[in-house]
């Protein structure tokens, strides 16, 4: 790998960490000594990049630092290219669309021989399985503005109820789409399938908590890590 390369893969690897990390832990990521590590950091310090710590504590990349993407390997492209394929399938039509504008902004910075590898990539997403169900993209827009909602939700054997919920997150799994809420009915986290709300109405009153609290409490209580 060459010096430019290894620096940019420095920068990845801070980006990829929100906390402080090791000189050590980049060290053996990259594959270099904590001396290579070290003159790094400095290099990339002196060059405006905001990283911020020092040896043996650890470092951080401040947010807001711009990098734009330069290169990317060929699972790096089958990655990229197979989510926006599977969000194109899976999301909303607003999200389907969000999908297609990003991958068309990554292929206009990328160099041709790259750009082309998007577009005859070998990986496909399967056909879509799931129907029925409230507007996915306005349970987003809910969770994104952090309102509450009132849903007219069936449960498994057919029960029907009415619910005020604080929507904290929407879970994508292969044939179901599920919505991670606090009930006040129940007083407590619950899950709620988007194929079972019968109705949904997103009400002005905004949640008494904010969502990254919430979020952090259902990931504690159900045993869910944290994103890296």
């Amino acid at each position: 790998m060459s010096r430019s390369a290894r620096l940019l893969e420095l920068i990845q690897c801070l980006r990829l960490h929100r906390r402080p990390v090791s000189g050590a832990a980049l060290a053996e990521a990259l594959g270099v000594s904590l001396r290579t590590l070290y003159r790094d950091i400095q290099t990339l310090i002196a060059q405006g990049a905001p990283i911020a710590g020092e040896a043996g504590i650890g470092y951080v990349l401040r947010p807001g630092f711009m990098l734009p993407p330069l290169m990317f390997g060929d699972e790096e492209i089958e990655a990229i290219v197979l989510g926006a394929r599977m969000v194109t399938r899976d999301g909303d039509a607003q999200l389907a669309h969000a999908a297609a504008n990003a991958l068309a902004k990554i292929a206009a910075v990328l160099p041709a021989d790259l750009r082309d590898r998007i577009e005859i990539t070998g990986l496909i997403a399967g056909p879509k399985e799931i129907g029925g169900g409230v507007d996915l993209a306005a349970l987003r827009a809910a969770i994104r503005s952090e309102h509450k909602l009132h849903i007219a939700y069936a449960d498994a054997s057919g029960k029907a109820s009415e619910r005020t919920v604080w929507p904290i997150a929407l879970s994508f799994f292969e044939k179901v789409r599920v919505l991670v809420a606090w009930c006040e009915l129940r007083q407590d986290f619950r899950h709620f399938r988007t194929d079972r709300i019968a109705r949904l109405t997103v009400l002005a009153e905004t949640m008494p908590q904010r969502r990254r609290t919430l979020l952090r409490l259902w990931r504690a209580q159900e045993g869910v890590p944290e994103p890296q």
